[in-house]
């Protein structure tokens, strides 16, 4: 386990450590159906039918990366807590023993409410499973020098991409949840690694949101040993994600080391063209993953003929002004609204909306109603 980092920022040029790099099995999904008396032992199953263990490295520190959409909790929004306790519970019995959670914030979202509120704290004390806030004030973050070419973050971060020191040599899992976006249509293992591995001036790359998400696959297959992905979809999002959407039970799971193959069949079910979402053609004609479903190998249980008809373009009215900078007539507007002492205007509106609004007049009842069916029982007793 790492000592404790004590320092915010070191402008030491670093590069790809000099570690086992292990080639993902590019184009392999393992999708299961499961429910919540089965769901901890459905993600051991899982994860063996996804070939996990030829996708990370034993013997060092192995990171699962917590996704938090929202400090408040909102089905299908966040990593769902069995979805912690199954894939740990899962490593561990496998011998992979040096565990840490990550969890990041963002401008809009406190990690710390957000990792109790969603019971992921209740699972990693429960399991004695050490967690760091990559975006705290005390993370180290160094600069980062890729060895592939970038395709937008070295012209948006002119003074260098820097990402936490921490992350250089492990393995990573990533855990998201099945969800619909504002910005990506639909979010998944490439866009988990958006938060934490770039800083909290994250948002000046929504113009580019698509280029910048191929460009930390990239990253990441660089810096970390192993990389694999857990994707929930027990609660599923539609609409206006990630918080402002409708919750259904979906009961299916979903893991792959291929991160551009387990999105491109989340996509599908969703009722989604996956090579019509630009983070995953692009990533699939770099050879960084397959993204066409006819060539993507699928294990498990049958879903050729799952299509859910999710919506992939609503919006909310946070959304909207949002989308206004990036694409629309206000882009001339973006370094002064976005990136500029008066920045903070769009946070508070944000929160606002989200957390004052939508989720006093909207949200709660769409919880309390889901907080009724079997996985909301289940989500009650951690």
């Amino acid at each position: 386990m790492r000592a404790p980092i004590s320092t915010t920022s070191e402008e030491r040029l670093v590069t790809a450590p000099d570690i086992p790099h292990v080639e993902p099995q590019l184009g392999t999904v393992a999708v299961l159906y499961t429910k919540p008396e089965t769901v901890l032992s459905d993600y051991a199953d899982l994860m063996d039918l996804a070939g996990y263990q030829d996708s990370l490295t034993p013997d060092i520190e192995t990171l699962l990366k917590v996704n938090i959409s929202w400090q408040h909790y909102y089905p299908a929004c966040s990593t769902a807590p069995w979805q912690i306790e199954g894939v740990a519970n899962k490593l561990r019995a496998d011998g992979f023993d040096d565990l840490t959670a990550a969890h990041n914030g963002t401008v809009v979202v406190d990690p710390i409410e957000g990792r109790i509120k969603n019971k992921h704290a209740a699972v990693e004390d429960r399991l004695d499973i050490p967690h760091v806030i990559l975006d705290a004030p005390d993370m180290q973050w160094v600069r980062y020098r890729p060895q592939a070419e970038m395709l937008v973050l070295n012209d948006i971060y002119k003074d260098g991409i820097y990402i936490p020191e921490m992350l250089l040599g492990t393995n990573i899992v990533q855990l998201p949840t099945v969800k619909t976006h504002v910005f990506t249509q639909m979010t998944g293992a490439m866009k988990n690694a958006f938060g934490g591995l770039l800083h909290r001036y994250r948002h000046w790359t929504h113009a580019q949101i698509h280029e910048t998400l191929v460009d930390l696959l990239q990253i990441q297959r660089e810096i970390h040993s192993g990389l694999f992905a857990v994707m929930d979809g027990t609660f599923a999002g539609d609409g206006p994600g990630p918080r402002a959407m409708r919750i259904h039970n979906k009961n299916i799971i979903l893991a792959s080391a291929d991160q551009v193959a387990i999105d491109a069949v989340a996509a599908k079910l969703m009722g989604f063209d996956p090579m019509s979402i630009p983070k995953i053609r692009i990533a699939h004609e770099m050879g960084l993953g397959i993204g066409n479903p006819t060539q993507i190998d699928l294990k498990g249980d049958d879903i050729a003929n799952v299509k859910w008809d999710f919506s992939p373009n609503e919006n909310t009215f946070a959304s909207r002004g949002q989308k206004l900078i990036y694409w629309g007539p206000l882009k001339p507007l973006e370094g002064m609204l976005l990136r500029s002492p008066i920045t903070p205007w769009a946070f508070v509106a944000s929160n606002l909306y989200h957390n004052e609004f939508w989720l006093r007049f909207i949200g709660r009842k769409r919880v309390s109603d889901a907080l009724k069916t079997p996985w909301g029982e289940l989500f009650k007793q951690y």
